[in-house]
């Protein structure tokens, strides 16, 4: 399993090296976009709004739009030496507490943690910990350059670091629209809808739910693909050797779409412009 971050954790004097690595996975059929003419797969450029010319990687950098328009430019090397300065620390749990006093509103992404070398013994300490107390870890941590309020708890025989929102991250309810007031509820609506919920319940089991969608999704690729109902992009136009050579290409766009059958030899382009 591919590790997304290395480093180690503590609560207390216990240091405990870990390795973390996605608990779960984005199972969405992707689909890509093609040009309707040729079966040509589209590709995307970063082209520049002010000077209408397609931009390099080297020539991207990074700022913060304090105002429209206007930007703080902040340097590559600047961000590099912040990101290193944070990763560095050893993640710490800062508190203990319950996890049914954390809403799922406040969860954002799951990880499954695993201790690196030498860190066996302290892994099993910090888990066990965990199960006896019936408390669960909040600690901070940096990954991808950004910072995290995460939480860690024991599933199974392992021990998993959710991240979780910073309550500035979550949206007040006061901002939703339309919510409606408090409002009287017939009795009798009520306790029908009380049985109702009686006999729909039953012991979470998540193998019962499946993405029908996907698998309808993938059925219909596979009956195209069975059927022959294929595409194939046409080759790849080979480009000119110098791309900056505009009268090459231009000729070449012309004698591409020159007619087959001609009762008069057209001039060439180079001709008309000597």
């Amino acid at each position: 399993m591919h590790t997304v971050w290395k480093g180690s954790i503590s609560f207390g004097l216990v240091n405990i090296p870990i390795k973390l690595h996605a608990a779960t996975e984005n199972k969405d059929v992707k689909l890509r976009q093609l040009h309707k003419k040729c079966n040509t797969p589209i590709s995307y450029k970063k082209v520049c709004e002010g000077c209408d010319q397609e931009v390099t990687e080297d020539e991207i950098v990074k700022a913060y739009e304090y105002a429209k328009n206007k930007f703080v430019v902040l340097d590559q090397e600047d961000l590099e030496n912040l990101r290193k300065e944070n990763e560095d620390k050893a993640v710490e749990i800062i508190d203990f507490v319950k996890l049914q006093e954390i809403d799922p509103i406040y969860f954002e992404r799951s990880y499954y943690m695993s201790p690196d070398s030498n860190g066996s013994k302290a892994y099993t300490l910090l888990r066990k910990t965990l199960e006896e107390s019936g408390k669960i870890g909040v600690a901070k941590i940096i990954i991808r350059s950004k910072e995290q309020l995460a939480i860690v708890r024991v599933f199974k025989d392992a021990l998993v670091m959710e991240t979780i929102h910073f309550p500035d991250e979550v949206r007040s309810i006061g901002e939703v629209p339309n919510i409606p007031s408090e409002q009287a509820v017939v009795q009798k609506e009520l306790d029908t809808a009380l049985l109702l919920v009686d006999q729909l319940t039953t012991a979470f089991d998540p193998d019962k739910y499946q993405d029908e969608y996907r698998l309808r999704l993938m059925d219909l690729i596979e009956e195209k693909k069975a059927d022959s109902t294929v595409t194939a992009s046409e080759a790849k136009r080979p480009l000119p050797d110098n791309v900056t050579d505009l009268m090459s290409a231009l000729q070449a766009s012309l004698d591409k779409t020159k007619p087959k059958k001609t009762t008069r030899k057209r001039k060439t382009l180079k001709e008309k412009t000597s």
